[in-house]
């Protein structure tokens, strides 16, 4: 059975050249691809998917109202499609995230989408939402915090570089950078209303402890026991 595949990242971790890469290894053996990539992002043309590197590709057009399990069931009937791949994924409705799981689960054709998880304020969009809820595969591209750290959230910036905190959730463009939750201020920026006490400035609530558990056996004897962990990976 041909399965719902998610493909998420923070900004810059190369989705759309993984995208076409994924491609490309299915027309390579001799199959049929369908692309699609949302109307609003235009900064390559009218029908292009294109990655930093220089990679690019003709795509399907969709918009708020598409129907992409009619639209692909038509093109299926037509000419049989191997595969189903889907750029800026997270622009997709609930409705077409519900769309694309018939396309799988009807037509047996896989299905892949790659995009964001949270936008420039932490928030989910609503088609990474559900593709999380739903898809069979998540798959995260790793990308690399200024810092070094791993990459999860997507500050959004101003011409000087100062992050910005508040604004549409849409802005098609490139003053984004790939932080960590730790560098993008969470607490801060999130919409989420929640401001952290000071030290004893709110009682703190009584909590039960798990105590450790003195019945089990001593550990064998195999030298000293390691206590300096490896460096930290953002791979792990």
């Amino acid at each position: 059975m041909a399965k719902l595949y998610f493909y998420y990242s923070a900004m810059n971790a190369g989705k759309s050249t993984t995208l076409l890469q994924s491609d490309y290894n299915y027309r390579e053996r001799g199959m049929r691809t369908l692309l699609f990539c949302p109307k609003m992002d235009d900064r390559f043309g009218d029908v292009q998917i294109s990655s930093r590197i220089g990679l690019q590709a003709n795509a399907n057009l969709y918009e708020k109202d598409s129907d992409l399990f009619v639209t692909i069931r038509t093109a299926h009937e037509l000419c049989p499609v191997n595969c189903v791949l889907i750029d800026e994924a997270q622009f997709l409705t609930p409705e077409q995230v519900l769309q694309l799981t018939l396309v799988c689960d009807e037509l047996n054709v896989p299905v892949l989408c790659y995009g964001l998880r949270t936008d420039f304020r932490g928030e989910p969009f609503e088609g990474s939402k559900y593709l999380l809820a739903w898809a069979e595969e998540l798959v995260e591209i790793k990308t690399v915090c200024f810092t070094g750290k791993k990459a999860t959230m997507n500050a959004r910036v101003d011409e000087r570089g100062n992050q910005v905190t508040e604004g549409a959730q849409v802005e098609i463009g490139h003053h984004y950078i790939s932080v960590s939750r730790k560098e993008f201020g969470l607490d801060r920026v999130s919409p989420i209303d929640y401001e952290r006490p000071e030290d004893g400035e709110v009682e703190a609530t009584p909590v039960v402890y798990g105590q450790p558990n003195e019945d089990i056996p001593p550990r064998p004897s195999a030298g000293p026991l390691e206590m300096d962990e490896p460096a930290e990976s953002i791979f792990d």
